[in-house]
């Protein structure tokens, strides 16, 4: 009788946890399998990156420490910018690396050449935005801003982010990168930062996972003929 009652707990614990965490297992095995059948490379849009793209050289360029800025430069990169060469100094001012004129952001125009330079030639211009702020699911989340989105006409919806700071090549998103971002959130259960392995919630449910697992096996051990059999003996 005790054994019978034992039994009939187990199952409907057993039972009311499988419902409660089907849904996440679903999720996980999903997600799971997105994953293992997707290139990796896919989902980062080389295949809508510019793969002959060069460095441009530069000559009669003015010496660094002729430029005034505020603080000791601490840092230098020198980067070309609609085909002009900036100095970018301490990863905050940008320079005009002839003239040392300072400049305080790029135009649309330059970012609409930094992106024809960085992604394919087939893909054609369809718009081109300034954002100055993003959500925590935003697809741009986490890089710098304010920055440019150059809209491309394709069936992907293909976009390309540029820091309107410094003109540097950020992003390209489309839609299985948007796809891939909403299973890894499904799959860490970080429904704010995406990559948190850490959350309460994630830890919650595979503690419950486990415990779902190990009343099944407990189940069948106190249900099984067999197991009865045995006992008799």
């Amino acid at each position: 009788m005790v054994q019978r009652q034992t039994a009939t707990k187990i199952r409907k614990t057993h039972r009311y946890l499988g419902i409660f965490l089907g849904i996440q297992f679903l999720l996980w095995t999903i997600s799971g399998l997105y994953f293992s059948w997707t290139d990796i490379d896919e989902i980062h849009g080389d295949e809508f990156r510019n793969k002959n793209s060069s460095l441009q050289s530069f000559d009669n360029l003015l010496s660094p420490t002729q430029i005034k800025t505020e603080d000791p430069i601490q840092s230098l990169e020198l980067k070309e910018i609609g085909g002009n060469p900036y100095y970018w100094i301490n990863d905050k001012n940008l320079f005009d690396a002839v003239t040392g004129i300072y400049k305080s952001e790029i135009t649309d125009t330059e970012a609409l050449k930094i992106g024809k330079k960085n992604m394919s030639s087939h893909l054609k211009v369809k718009d081109i935005e300034k954002i100055t702020e993003v959500g925590n699911h935003h697809e741009y989340r986490g890089r710098p801003l304010p920055a440019y989105v150059i809209s491309y006409d394709h069936p992907q919806n293909v976009r390309a982010y540029i820091s309107v700071k410094d003109g540097s090549f950020q992003r390209v998103r489309h839609r299985s990168w948007r796809w891939f971002d909403f299973l890894w959130m499904t799959h860490t259960m970080d429904y704010e930062g995406r990559d948190d392995f850490n959350t309460i919630l994630l830890r919650a449910f595979s503690l419950l996972g486990v415990v779902t697992v190990l009343s099944g096996f407990v189940l069948w051990f106190i249900s099984s003929p067999t197991i009865r059999k045995i006992k008799k003996k």
